[in-house]
């Protein structure tokens, strides 16, 4: 493993402490599609969330594609119920964070069980955020044994065991 794979592992790993609820990222998101997704939520939630679309009405994509920075999930417009029925889930509480280099956007969900995130934790998870954004944003620069293990390492993290 290279410095940034591991630096990169060692981020994903802080930021799975931060959000003991789990957390999605999507990196680099081009025409909805990002290049790199880490997922850590309930697979039960994760089955709920792919088989009824609602990627489409989530108020956290739809924030996470207007803005930067970081928003409570208290604080987003849940007319769709997307944070009520993820509440439903055990993922009561939590933070979306957007950020954006040149034409690249990534963004993601951190969920907590038991409460508000603190603004020191949001920050934690926002500085975890930015740098993995920044460490895949140009794919074209990393070596392809990078790529291989960031594509893995998604694998791995969005389906244990796998």
């Amino acid at each position: 493993m290279n410095a940034t794979q591991f630096e990169i592992s060692e981020t994903l790993g802080r930021l799975n402490s931060l959000a003991p609820g789990g957390y999605a990222l999507g990196f680099h998101i081009e025409f909805m599609a990002p290049k790199f997704v880490f997922q850590t939520y309930p697979k039960s939630w994760l089955d709920h969330y792919s088989s009824n679309g609602l990627i489409m009405v989530d108020p956290m994509v739809a924030w996470g594609f207007e803005h930067t920075g970081t928003q409570r999930w208290s604080g987003l417009d849940d007319s769709s119920g997307v944070m009520k029925m993820a509440a439903d889930h055990g993922m009561k509480y939590g933070v979306v964070i957007a950020t954006v280099s040149g034409d690249s956007r990534s963004l993601g969900g951190f969920s907590h069980t038991e409460r508000e995130f603190t603004d020191s934790e949001i920050e934690d998870l926002q500085s975890g955020v930015v740098a993995v954004h920044n460490n895949t944003a140009d794919t074209a620069k990393l070596d392809a044994d990078t790529v291989e293990h960031l594509k893995k390492m998604s694998i791995m993290v969005t389906h244990p065991g796998s």
